[in-house]
C-alpha cells in the first residue's frame, strides 16, 4: 500500500472505495471512470486532464481498479498544485462583472462554464446551479462571490 498516507487517510478511502465497489457489484475493483468521482468525494478537485492522466478512462468498462490500485492514484492527485482558491476565480468573473458590483448576468456565467477553460456540459451546468441552489435576482443577475462559495464547499455541505 501506499506508504506515504496516513491511517487515517487510507480508512476513509477504503470507505469511499467500498461504496463505490457496492455500486458496482462488490467484486473488490471499481470502474476506472469512477476514478475522478471517487476523488471528489475524497475532497480533492482535479481537472478530467489530471484524473486521465492518472488513470481514469473516458468509458465505463475500460479497466478497473482494487483498492491497492487506486491508493497511489489517490496519492499522485493529492501532492499536485491546487486548482484554484476562491480569490483566482473572483478575480476571473470580476473580468465580466461591468458594472463593479459584484454580479455577472447569468447568461453570461452559462456561457463562461460551457464555453471556456474546461467546458462543461449544460446538463453539468444545470446540475451545478440546481446543487448550489443559485437563483439570479430580479435582473436575471448572479452574486458571482456567493456562487464561488458555494461549489468550493463542495455537495455535500
Amino acid at each position: 500500500m501506499a506508504t506515504d498516507l496516513s491511517r487515517d487517510e487510507i480508512e476513509e478511502i477504503r470507505d469511499v472505495f467500498e461504496l463505490y465497489d457496492f455500486w458496482d457489484g462488490r467484486d473488490g475493483e471499481v470502474d476506472a471512470f469512477k476514478t475522478g468521482h471517487m476523488l471528489y468525494c475524497l475532497g480533492l478537485n482535479p481537472t478530467q486532464e489530471t484524473i486521465q492522466k492518472n488513470g481514469g478512462t473516458e468509458k465505463l468498462g475500460e479497466k478497473a481498479y482494487k483498492l491497492e490500485e487506486f491508493l497511489p492514484i489517490f496519492s499522485a492527485v493529492s501532492k499536485e498544485k491546487d486548482t484554484g482558491t476562491f480569490n483566482d476565480f473572483n478575480e476571473a468573473f470580476k473580468t465580466f462583472d461591468r458594472e463593479g458590483q459584484g454580479f455577472v448576468s447569468s447568461a453570461e456565467m452559462r456561457h463562461v462554464l460551457t464555453c471556456l477553460g474546461e467546458k462543461m456540459e449544460d446538463s453539468e451546468v444545470d446540475e451545478i446551479m440546481s446543487g448550489t441552489d443559485t437563483t439570479e435576482n430580479l435582473d436575471g443577475n448572479i452574486k458571482f462571490a456567493d456562487f464561488i462559495s458555494k461549489v468550493l464547499k463542495g455537495p455535500f455541505e
